[in-house]
């Protein structure tokens, strides 16, 4: 009953918009489409504002739950219009703070004590307020500046309500309309779902904050704010106050004589440094979570970021991915970029590969035939992207978040320096990255992390030989045609064995390396600080590795 109530408050909304003309094209109603017509409010009024307008005022006047959604769908614009999109990247998550004295007892009972015991000062007047938390700040025992943000009270009961209704739509929509099961509804609100029930845990953004502090904890020109645990609860968040100068603040940032196209660059550097070495990257940078403090004399600026609600990791595939084609869009070989979707199964093994490099060239070519300084990388993974839904190819959520961040970054850092050249400052990390994975660094690196599990299986490998030709003697393998299976069942096992003792001489090598290394035993020598005999046995020992998974 709730959820019709709610649904007819939503149809309300949307006729209020001038948006009635969704509700006749549905399945259900397009019988009757031709009210639409006869009503009288769509004789006389015109709403003069365009399409894309107001369907974003119909999501600000739904609530806080419809604005993250239209947010997070702003950046999927491998599924929307270009209209909508643009104007869903208006929607701005503030609403109303809830009273001070409400969140002051949500902390009491987060902490199990008065709040005067845990703070010198808190701050009852809320510094900012969104649809799923609020901040206040705070001066600790000690004296330390904090930020304390607190998760509203009752809203997981009030999301849930509204996503309960959301998959509903979401399912009518697929079923009953073609268009709507293309753009995979249901998959975009189970991720949607995902996100906000990670905002809502605090302690996983804390966690976050924690984890980019560490990667980053020599990194004197970037900072990233301590989190107090103690204080850090499931709906309590506790962090230290950074205070700065907004990036957004270009004359400001002009007065205090910092280097704009040196922040740029160093902003950028770092962006890709957590893409690629890190594989744990800030994906909501936009201009009010960046700050800059100005270095003392003869020191650079300081980087310093907030809310980490929202933090992305790539898979090595994903990664590969990106490097991969990046440097062949920019050398403009669409061939190569056309080859790796196929062989990546980003899309599907049948296409043919001149369709897809056409496709490709027709998309791409007018935004690489510009100066490389003024050529955007996110703008370039939108294309690609738009070229995937052609050949229905899904997009992960995680390159989309990775193509919002670009752009983003993008954005701040030509603001801060029009002729930044991105394709340069990112190209360092990228290639480092290929080099580490994919040369003989990466080889050898790949080989000792697999040696303990090699070792380990090595014994079960006589047992696992013994039960395969039992299975086979004993009727479980069944043939269609015997003679011809048993013949290649023989070679395959006896290529098999050949393996298996390829692959214990060399664990036995890499084995005998490793003891001499531990012992330092340095009686014949040392290369790079390496037992010489320890260097020889891990060489042949990856040799034997090497051939044990290529030979056939």
């Amino acid at each position: 009953m709730s959820q019709f109530l709610r649904l007819l408050a939503i149809q309300k909304v949307l006729i209020s918009h001038g948006l009635d003309e969704i509700i006749f094209a549905t399945h259900l109603l397009r019988p009757i489409r031709f009210l639409f017509y006869i009503l009288p409010w769509n004789w006389f009024t015109k709403n003069k504002e365009k399409r894309a307008v107001r369907i974003r005022l119909m999501l600000e006047e739904l609530g806080p739950i419809y604005v993250k959604l239209g947010q997070i769908l702003s950046t999927r614009r491998d599924l929307i219009p270009e209209d909508i999109a643009d104007q869903f990247a208006k929607l701005q998550d503030s609403v109303p703070p809830f009273p001070g004295e409400i969140a002051r007892k949500i902390i009491e009972d987060a902490y199990g004590c008065n709040i005067d015991e845990v703070f010198q000062e808190f701050n009852e007047i809320p510094l900012a307020s969104a649809s799923v938390a609020q901040v206040h700040s705070a001066i600790l025992n000690d004296g330390r500046d904090f930020i304390i943000k607190v998760i509203r009270p009752d809203i997981e009961s009030v999301i849930r309500k509204d996503l309960d209704l959301l998959h509903l739509l979401a399912e009518k929509a697929e079923r009953y309309n073609k268009n709507a099961k293309s753009l995979k509804f249901t998959g975009v609100i189970k991720e949607f779902e995902k996100t906000i029930f990670n905002e809502l845990d605090l302690q996983r953004e804390a966690s976050n904050a924690s984890q980019l502090y560490r990667n980053f904890e020599n990194e004197n020109r970037y900072y990233v704010p301590k989190i107090d645990w103690e204080l850090t609860k499931r709906n309590v968040l506790a962090i230290e106050r950074v205070e700065g100068i907004s990036i957004r603040d270009i004359s400001t940032l002009k007065n205090a004589n910092i280097d704009l196209k040196s922040l740029a660059e160093f902003g950028l550097e770092i962006f890709f440094t957590q893409v690629f070495r890190d594989n744990f990257f800030h994906a909501d940078m936009h201009p009010g979570n960046i700050f800059v403090s100005p270095g003392k004399e003869n020191e650079s600026p300081i980087i310093k970021v907030i809310d980490f609600g929202i933090m992305c990791s790539l898979t090595e595939f994903d990664q590969h991915y990106l490097a991969d084609n990046l440097v062949a869009f920019l050398n403009r070989d669409y061939h190569r970029v056309a080859v790796l979707h196929i062989q990546s199964g980003w899309v599907p093994r049948e296409t043919r590969v001149d369709e897809l490099e056409g496709a490709i060239r027709t998309v791409c070519e007018p935004l690489l035939d510009r100066p490389i300084h003024e050529i955007s990388l996110g703008e370039l993974l939108q294309r690609l992207f738009q070229i995937a839904r052609r050949f229905d190819v899904e997009i992960m959520p995680q390159l989309i978040l990775l193509q919002k961040t670009i752009l983003n970054i993008e954005g701040i850092g030509r603001q801060l320096y029009p002729q930044l050249d991105l394709w340069e400052t990112a190209r360092p990390e990228m290639e480092r990255w290929m080099s580490e994975r994919m040369g003989v660094k990466g080889f050898i690196k790949g080989a000792m992390l697999n040696l303990p599990r090699v070792i380990e299986r090595l014994p079960d490998l006589p047992n696992k030989t013994i039960d395969l030709i039992d299975k086979l003697y004993e009727g479980k393998i069944e043939m269609e045609n015997k003679s011809y299976e048993i013949q290649k069942l023989r070679k395959e096992m006896k290529i098999y064995n050949r393996k298996i003792i390829i692959s214990v001489i060399g664990s036995g090598f890499i084995l005998s390396s490793s003891i001499i290394y531990a012992m330092n035993n340095t009686i014949h020598g040392t290369i790079f600080s390496i037992p010489f005999a320890s260097l020889i046995l891990g060489f042949f020992g990856l040799i034997f590795i090497f051939f044990s998974w290529k030979y056939k």
